[in-house]
């Protein structure tokens, strides 16, 4: 695996690849590695010619207050895992060098930005949305592949793909979840052991209202109900439990019509956590032109 530690050798390296009509795979990570990340580098290498991760905590996502100085930074064990995992190239910037001095241009999205963990962070998925388009420009790659556990996310790429005509397909992979259902987080390393029982009580009660909803219930009201055991527990603080439709432009309030997906974020102790789950159907949405 070539470790590659300059946006100019990135992208000479990638252009390289593309002189060669090969095709490239992205998968953007900010490191601490667990088997969600590694289940993405297999994705891309089964249908990509070449597969690129890269390694970066983006300082533009992380607030004034939020974990950017303490988050989980695992270098030489990441490297191991993208090795073993079958990665071609190993892309970890310095953070001088994706935002060089006089830097001052960045995205913002209109609408789907500022709900859900928008309305939390803001500011958050502007730094997002402005890392992962450099890195979809400097790799040159054909797909990216993304985690649908952060499901807004994914949802703001793809948006960012269809109205800035990005040529990259943006992929979509399911959620890698614990034994106990907890899902995949590098975040989920600081948990305590009480805080961690008490984090499963998030994905058990996305299983719960899906378990209702494909027995039948399309009430939204008793759908939350089976949410219960979070929104009881005094220890967990609900930032928003919602019902959306899969482009998460409408929230369903009294009833869920056709296919949706219900969205947490909560933070247990001093850990925020996020989660999700369609109902119904899985299928790949389209944003309106």
């Amino acid at each position: 695996m070539q470790v590659i530690t300059t946006k100019d050798d990135f992208k000479a390296a990638m252009g390289a690849e593309k002189a060669q009509r090969r095709s490239i795979g992205l998968v953007p990570t900010m490191g601490a590695l667990h088997d969600g990340h590694i289940s993405l580098v297999r994705q891309s290498r089964a249908s990509c010619d070449l597969t690129a991760a890269t390694i970066f905590v983006n300082p533009l996502q992380f607030g004034e207050n939020e974990d950017f100085g303490v988050y989980p930074r695992t270098l030489e064990s990441d490297l191991a895992k993208l090795e073993r995992a079958g990665a071609d190239v190993a892309f970890v910037p310095a953070v001088a060098d994706i935002y060089p001095d006089g830097f001052e241009t960045s995205l913002t999205n209109s609408a789907t930005s500022r709900v859900l963990c928008g309305a939390h962070r803001p500011g958050h998925f502007d730094g997002v949305l402005t890392v992962v388009l450099k890195l979809l420009n400097m790799s040159r790659c054909d797909r990216a592949f993304f985690g649908k556990k952060d499901y807004q996310q994914l949802t703001l790429i793809r948006r960012m793909a269809l109205d800035l005509d990005v040529p990259a397909e943006i992929i979509g992979c399911e959620t890698v979840r614990e034994e106990t259902g907890l899902a995949r987080s590098s975040r989920n390393a600081y948990l305590s052991a009480d805080d961690r029982a008490r984090a499963v009580k998030l994905s058990a009660a996305l299983m719960a209202m899906r378990s209702r909803f494909d027995a039948g219930e399309r009430d939204v009201s008793q759908l939350m109900l089976a949410a219960a055991p979070v929104t009881n527990d005094p220890a967990i603080s609900l930032d928003y439990l919602e019902i959306r439709s899969p482009d998460l432009a409408t929230r369903f309030e009294r009833s869920v019509e056709g296919p949706a997906v219900v969205l947490i974020a909560a933070k247990i102790g001093s850990t925020r956590l996020i989660d999700n789950m369609e109902l119904g159907e899985p299928a790949e949405w389209v944003a309106a032109a």
